[in-house]
This record gives C-alpha cells, structure tokens and sequence, in this order.
C-alpha cells in the first residue's frame, strides 16, 4: 500500500505547451471535462471525451505522471465495477470508471502544471478573495507533503511488523486505519503550526496587495480556450439531442 500516487498531483516545472499556458485556462480544461463527464451516463460519449483527453495528456509529457495517478486509483476502480456489475449492469459499471478518470486525469493536468505561485494569481484574477486563493494555493501546496508523511507512517507501521500488505477486500480496508488516524492528527497539527505562522505575520491586516509574479492571455490559451467551449456545447447539444441517436449514443453491453 502507498500514497506515492499523490506526486501525481505535484507540480512539475517543465517546458511543455500545457505548462506555458495561462493558469485559468488549465482550470477551464479541468471544470469543462468534468462537467463534460456529469454530463453523461453512457459508455461511448465518455470513451471518446477520454480519447480527445489523452492526446493532451502525451503532448504535455504527463504521461508517465497521469499512469501513476491511474495507479493509484486501481483499488477504487476495481470496487466500482465489483459493485455496479452485481447490483446494476457491467456497462454502467465502465461508464462510471472512466467518467472518474476524465475527471482525475484533467485535475491531474491542471495539478501538474499549475504553479502554486499562478494558482493564487489565477484566483485573484477571477475575483475570489484573497484568504480563499491563499488557502487554496496552500492546500495545493501541501500534497507533496501529505505523501511524503503517509509513506513516513507506512515504512514506521512495517518496521513494527504490521502487515499492510495483506490480500483481500476486507484486509485493505483494515489497513488504512492505522494510516489514516497518524496521518489526520499530522495534518491537524500542521494545520494549527501554519495558522499561528499567518497570525505571527499579521496576515490580512492589508487589504491591497501588490504581487511579484504577472499573469496574461496569450493567443494559444485563446485557441485552446475556443476548443475547450467548442468541446462544453458539442457535447451539452449531444445531450440534448440524445433521443435522435440513440444507437451511437445508448450503446450498452448486454448483461
């Protein structure tokens, strides 16, 4: 058992098209192909928005970081087809599984190439207040560090002899209460160490900010912000339209 999946979402400095964009486009990405994902409930339309998704995955060099999050979520994956296969049908049991990976995998790309430094500017730029964009940029932040504690507890856990590594359904789920409870109270005490650090430096005590770092529109986040839309109403009209193609669209496996 490990966590090392988490490094999925750890920003990564790289010079790639889907990092020289502007960070509110990636978030666009994100919310457009989750929404994209609500939106159906049928095998084929989600297969294909899984499709459109993975060419910019590789052409964005995430690809050994988007496998490592697919990973990850293996267990979770295999509970949702055990599941939905024996109390609904095999073909929304997949339809399910691969709306969870459109969603992780555009999260993942916005996680990855997102700047914590841009994340908050983005918000900024979008009108959130500046507490809620700190504390989020600060959440973000705190990814790498959550993985690096749980794998911190799994080793100390091993080294007393526990097994975590045991099989079965019922045996993983055992496992992850000697994780979670250690890792929880870490994240709470951390939590009360960084609230003390703000209070310290008087922070909010200054309405206006002045900021650094500088974010802008360039013409490749207008033409990969036009697919995107292209993409939400393509498939809001799919939807809409769903009882004129039913055959393409209602295709399901027969169990």
């Amino acid at each position: 058992m490990s966590f090392q999946f988490l490094d999925a979402f750890k920003f990564l400095k790289k010079d790639a098209f889907l990092h020289n964009l502007d960070p509110r486009t990636k978030l666009l990405l994100a919310l457009i192909y989750t929404i994209c994902a609500l939106l159906f409930t049928h095998l084929i339309p989600l297969l294909l928005l899984l499709m459109s998704l993975i060419p910019i995955i590789l052409y964005g060099k995430l690809g050994k970081e988007w496998l490592k999050s697919i990973r990850g979520l293996s267990f979770l994956l295999i509970l949702i087809i055990v599941l939905n296969t024996f109390f609904i049908s095999l073909s929304y049991a997949l339809s399910m599984i691969i709306r969870i990976l459109v969603m992780v995998s555009s999260f993942s790309i916005f996680f990855l190439t997102v700047d914590p430094n841009e994340l908050s500017l983005s918000l900024i730029s979008m009108r959130v207040p500046y507490p809620y964009a700190f504390s989020f940029s600060l959440a973000f932040r705190f990814v790498p560090t959550i993985s690096m504690e749980a794998q911190n507890i799994i080793d100390a856990q091993q080294s007393r002899g526990y097994e975590l590594q045991k099989k079965g359904l019922i045996n993983q789920v055992k496992n992850l209460f000697p994780l979670l409870i250690p890792l929880i109270i870490c994240a709470i005490r951390r939590a009360f160490n960084v609230a003390e650090a703000l209070e310290s430096r008087a922070f909010g005590s200054r309405k206006e900010r002045t900021y650094y770092y500088q974010i802008h529109f360039t013409y490749k986040d207008w033409i990969f912000t036009s697919f995107l839309i292209t993409l939400l109403i393509f498939s809001i009209f799919i939807k809409l339209n769903f009882n004129f193609m039913p055959e393409l669209i209602k295709w399901s496996f027969s169990v």
